[in-house]
């Protein structure tokens, strides 16, 4: 029987309603200064927006040391009526200092494994999925050792393990560690910001190791994200993969929530769900953002 574990306890996947599956409260990094997701009210604002716009939950990928503010989710959750998933897990070494790094030598996936099982330091928020990141169009010694770290901790404990691909990239790099090297079976895997590098060969590739693809973000600067997204879910489901596909927003900065006049959680819903009704049928985009999430971040509970 899965479950998925959100910062208010286990739900059933069914329960989930239409859900942004990657997204973010809150975001902190010295990669970005000045830019932090620090508001809760505003936080609080963005969640009533897609609440307003027909949102039910949200899985935020903020994984360890990057200001999650995990003590604050299940009182935003409960306010906005929104069900929040979080994260554990470890970026890119960019956005951590070195000795925090040097810190969690020896025993990351024993971190992961605890935040999943027992709870994020004293909140008792168990957090409900595994963030680590590749570079861009290849692993370093860093990926490889979060990654490693998390094959570990998913095998201890059922949880999926979410991938930020660095501008869409090394997809098939990632399958061939996780999966390949390491033996996550692929239904465990979700990697995100395929739609950051719209190659449709190594869409399919990587849609047929069985993983999860997560078209997530609206178009940032020289990325060809929304007007070719259309066409590459068309194609992967037209190849057989309608049964891979996740929706999100990934909200990173300060200025890109839609009550900070940017686009938003509520973007997924107010322009990507009918763009995307209009190239495949409502049928296809409800299941994509209702059924497919409860799938993708269900846990084992065996």
């Amino acid at each position: 029987m899965r479950y998925v574990r959100t910062v208010l306890g286990d739900v059933a996947p069914e329960d989930l309603g239409v859900c942004d599956a990657h997204d973010h409260l809150f975001l902190s990094s010295p990669k970005f200064p000045g830019q932090e997701l620090s508001d809760a009210a505003a936080a609080r604002a963005e969640l009533a927006a897609f609440r307003s716009a027909g949102g039910a939950a949200v899985v935020q990928w903020t994984p360890y040391g990057m200001g999650r503010r995990a003590a604050d989710l299940p009182g935003l959750s409960r306010a906005t009526g929104v069900t929040l998933v979080c994260a554990t897990g470890l970026h890119q070494a960019t956005h951590y200092a070195p000795e925090l790094l040097a810190g969690l030598r020896g025993r990351l996936a024993e971190v992961f494994v605890a935040e999943l099982t027992e709870g994020i330091g004293t909140t008792g928020v168990r957090a409900g999925l595994i963030k680590v990141a590749g570079g861009f169009h290849a692993l370093d010694a860093h990926a490889r050792w979060t990654m490693t770290a998390a094959a570990e901790a998913s095998r201890a404990t059922g949880a999926p393990i979410a991938v930020h691909l660095e501008m869409g990239t090394g997809a098939l790099d990632v399958l061939d560690l996780l999966c390949g090297e390491l033996d996550v079976p692929g239904d465990r895997v979700v990697l995100g910001h395929l739609n950051r590098s719209p190659d449709p060969v190594v869409q399919r590739e990587a849609a047929g190791s069985g993983c999860w693809l997560a078209f997530d973000g609206p178009s940032r600067a020289h990325h060809a994200t929304d007007w070719r997204m259309p066409d590459a879910v068309r194609a992967l489901a037209e190849a057989g993969f309608a049964d891979r596909l996740l929706l999100g927003c990934d909200t990173v900065l300060a200025g890109t929530r839609s009550v900070d006049g940017g686009p938003g959680m509520p973007y997924l819903l107010r322009r990507v769900r009918p763009r995307l009704v209009a190239e495949l049928g409502a049928e296809l985009v409800e299941r994509i953002l209702v059924e497919h999430p409860g799938r993708a971040f269900g846990i084992d509970g065996r």
